[in-house]
């Protein structure tokens, strides 16, 4: 992977209403932030590039309306929407901050924004998100420290995307039970697959990939109470006794006669669709899924397996670059389209990711408007979001490799999450040379 630090030339700038001083140092991972004051730009006119990986969906709809709307209330603030996969985001940022010609804005998955920051990609937002009137107690728990890095705040949550399950109602009755009601613990669950593979049908299809196979694993990884890495993320932790009770009861679910074997990508989603299986595993950006239409389907929080609720969930964070001679005033610009894009961030749910921010989440109209959200928001209050560390995709990694070798029999569950977590802790080793620690 790239590794560039960014220099950026010193910039002041006074602006009435909400005004950004930004003054920085020769490197850009060592950059600080001015003070930023009020909670609307009123400087000259600007225009704000902003950067997202919003390519698929209802998301390259949805987006250019808000921003059309922002614009039409903004005089002095033109937003130009710059949507690409998120891959080339990562690629082309570096070079694009370096000379000055990356966004203003970007969102990011979380487990990307330590990594931008550590690469000085980033502007310190503490700042900036303070005068905005964000605090931690705005989002959901955990959400907010995910955006920090070496004690400096580099985001604002945007959404998140739980995992939950979804069920084939016509399958499950069937079986002869009772399709009004969503098991919730192992007994329940495993009684439900039982009565469904006496009647021929696997329950439940798991696949080795990171849609969902990982995912899943991660959820049951927390529900056994483990952890994916020690506290400093200096040592893969994933191949714990909690972590091989996860492993082995997905592999079980092929064992048991539950799951059929080698499950291709999305062939679990595309299973439950089909009415070959009751039950998935999958994130809330199904529940926007065209194919469910004529499905008699719903959808739960996933089942407590082991010994506490907990399941996986996914984040994006806008956040503000760090570009060599960046504007002050885009930037201050920049934070007042952030503000505005949170509070209007209701009919994002459209999209299939439930907005972050808590005041526009928790209003009942939401669930109003989209009631095949509510298990989802439901899961919320025990949802573990990325590990926080730079570099870290790479060790990540390492899990699916772990759960795909168990799931198609190379490995035993253990002896795979041994090989992952000792790659992973070597990887974990070069990326805190790589960043200084």
């Amino acid at each position: 992977m790239r590794r560039t630090i960014v220099q950026r030339a010193v910039a002041t700038a006074a602006v009435v209403g909400l005004g950004v001083a930004l003054a920085g140092c020769s490197s850009g991972a060592n950059a600080t932030s001015g003070s930023v004051s009020g909670t609307a730009y009123t400087g000259p006119k600007v225009t704000v590039t902003f950067w997202n990986g919003w390519t698929g969906g209802a998301a390259p709809v949805l987006v250019p309306k808000l921003i059309s709307q922002f614009n039409s209330e903004h005089k002095n603030i033109q937003v130009k929407d710059v949507p690409m996969q998120w891959a080339d985001i990562s690629s082309k940022l570096p070079l694009a901050v370096k000379a000055g010609k990356g966004p203003d804005v970007a969102v990011a998955h979380g487990d990307d924004v330590a990594t931008y920051a550590a690469e000085g990609l980033l502007l310190k937002s503490d700042k900036i998100v303070k005068s905005l009137g964000y605090t931690a107690s705005d989002f959901p728990n955990g959400l907010f420290e995910g955006n920090q890095y070496k004690g400096s705040q580099y985001g604002i949550p945007w959404s998140v995307t739980p995992l939950g399950l979804f069920v084939n109602k016509s399958v499950v009755s069937s079986a002869g039970l009772d399709a009004s009601t969503t098991p919730t613990d192992a007994s329940a669950y495993t009684s439900n697959l039982e009565a469904l593979k006496a009647k021929g049908v696997q329950g439940e299809w798991v696949d080795g990939y990171v849609f969902t196979g990982t995912f899943e694993f991660e959820s049951l990884l927390w529900q056994y109470g483990g952890d994916l890495f020690n506290k400093g993320v200096t040592q893969a932790t994933f191949n714990s006794d909690a972590g091989v009770k996860a492993l082995t009861h997905m592999t079980d679910t092929i064992k048991n006669g539950y799951s059929p074997a080698n499950v291709a990508q999305d062939g679990d989603i595309n299973a439950l669709i089909k009415g070959q299986t009751a039950y998935d595993w999958n994130g809330v950006w199904q529940t926007t899924n065209d194919a469910f239409k004529g499905v008699d389907w719903t959808a739960a929080p996933v089942p407590q397996i082991g010994t506490e609720k907990a399941v996986w969930s996914s984040s994006t964070d806008w956040t503000f670059l760090n570009n060599k001679g960046q504007d002050s005033n885009k930037t201050a610009a920049a934070a007042t389209f952030v503000k505005w894009m949170n509070d209007h961030s209701s009919g994002w749910a459209a999209t299939g990711e439930l907005p972050a921010a808590n005041k526009v989440r928790n209003d009942p109209q939401l669930v109003a408007n989209y009631p095949n959200l509510k298990p989802f928001l439901e899961e919320l209050p025990y949802a573990h979001y990325e590990t926080v560390s730079p570099g870290i995709t790479n060790a990540e990694a390492q899990i699916t490799t772990a759960v795909n070798e168990a799931m198609l029999g190379k490995k035993t569950p253990k002896q795979a999450l041994d090989d992952a977590a000792a790659q992973a802790t070597k990887l974990l080793q070069q990326n805190a040379q790589t960043y200084g620690g």
